[in-house]
């Protein structure tokens, strides 16, 4: 099983999104805040004046000499930016390409700065581990997970599908 960012980001925001989503039921082309966070995105790719760079599952926003940089919307889910910043990272390092990670973000609600980065460590790296065979079981279930019933459910893309 290939696991993609996307799915990264998904588990640590609502597991039950993560197995949506991986197993083919997509809501987001129906989320007003997913066309925003896609419109911003491409407002900073032009800015940087680089495309993203696909690299087998994943897709990159940008690489420097120093940094892999990954743009978001906001700061509203900062664990789950950070572990798929995190899981970037260790694709790269696979493929012999050692970068620090940046989270930049459009709108900040949360952080002081706008801005933060990280370091796959080997302490961090080996959590990754555990959670990419967590991502496994969780999306190769019969069944989602239930609800969360938590405020950021009303503005998820799969709100609907939940709820309604």
């Amino acid at each position: 099983m290939k696991i993609t960012g996307t799915m990264i980001n998904y588990f640590f925001h609502c597991r039950r999104q993560c197995w949506l989503f991986s197993n083919k039921l997509n809501m987001e082309d129906n989320s007003e805040r997913v066309r925003i966070g896609k419109i911003l995105h491409e407002i900073e790719e032009k800015k940087a004046r680089k495309s993203e760079i696909a690299i087998e599952s994943i897709k990159v926003d940008k690489i420097t000499e120093q940094f892999l940089i990954e743009f978001k919307k906001s700061d509203a889910d900062i664990d789950a930016a950070k572990w798929q910043l995190l899981y970037y990272l260790k694709i790269l390092k696979n493929k012999g390409i050692k970068r620090a990670g940046k989270l930049t973000f459009a709108e900040k609600n949360k952080q002081a700065s706008k801005v933060l980065e990280f370091d796959l460590t080997p302490d961090l790296e080996k959590e990754l581990d555990h959670v990419l065979i967590q991502i496994e079981e969780c999306v190769t279930r019969d069944t989602p997970e239930q609800p969360l019933y938590d405020k950021k459910c009303k503005k998820c893309a799969y709100y609907d599908y939940c709820y309604i």
